[in-house]
């Protein structure tokens, strides 16, 4: 299962959004050789034993900028796409930015304290793209979100609501943080729930300065846009997605 858009437009152009994604993916050209070395890694990824030692504080940041392999890199930057232009819209681009590094730093840091004398480097913007979309999660619970589904031989895609894919996927990590030590190395699934729970509070003014409870009995969850609303049936076509005219 694996979402590739959703059906809500975004009512200005999303320049950080895509700003973002561009320097991930140039620095992550940059390093496709270099992400290997182990010097490398020492200086630029996130260690926590590091960070108990009182040194390597800058992982935290420049960690954030680094993907470990091609699926890495394509599918962070497809949820940032996916997520983070209503976000910036909702927010403002200033706003959006310190949010989107607030949340990386709180995943990192939150990381950190999962496994405190991990010698096994992390890189990746996952803990700051789940603050997204936990942030999204907020204040979209029922916009559509296109799913490709591989199921053997078959592929479908079903729009679902975003509540359904964004909490299953939390859950996903939910299982994967208690099951598997942090200190083993992989996925880092502490910082992936850190960095939605993170997200989702810090989301938590804007929600309420749009109304908070109002604004979702007022759309019923749904993005304010009466298009995004058309209920799916089965066997009906889920490519068109509603234009709005940006600002």
């Amino acid at each position: 299962m694996f979402p590739i858009r959703d059906h809500n437009p975004s009512g200005r152009t999303p320049f950080v959004t895509y700003t973002l994604i561009a320097i991930n993916s140039v620095v992550f050209l940059m390093t496709l050789d270099a992400i290997n070395d182990l010097n490398f890694l020492a200086t630029y990824s996130l260690v926590p034993r590091f960070l108990s030692e009182g040194f390597g504080y800058q992982g935290l940041v420049t960690s954030m900028f680094l993907h470990g392999g091609w699926m890495h890199i394509i599918g962070n930057m497809l949820y940032l796409y996916i997520f983070g232009d209503n976000l910036e819209d909702r927010m403002g681009h200033v706003a959006f930015l310190l949010f989107y590094l607030a949340a990386g730093l709180g995943a990192g840091l939150i990381h950190y304290a999962s496994a405190p004398y991990s010698n096994v480097p992390t890189v990746g913007a996952s803990g700051a793209i789940a603050g997204v979309m936990g942030g999204y999660l907020l204040l979209f619970p029922r916009a559509r979100v296109d799913i490709l589904i591989f199921i053997v031989i078959i592929i479908k895609v079903i729009p679902i609501p975003a509540w359904v894919a964004l909490c299953l996927w939390f859950v996903m990590q939910l299982f994967g943080g208690v099951g598997t030590s942090a200190d083993e190395g992989g996925v880092a699934y502490w910082a992936h729930i850190g960095g939605f729970v993170i997200g989702l509070v810090l989301t938590l003014p804007v929600f309420l300065k749009l109304g908070g409870p109002r604004f979702w009995r007022l759309h019923h969850g749904h993005p304010p846009h009466p298009e995004a609303r058309t209920r799916w049936k089965p066997g009906s076509s889920v490519t068109r997605v509603p234009r709005i005219r940006r600002k």
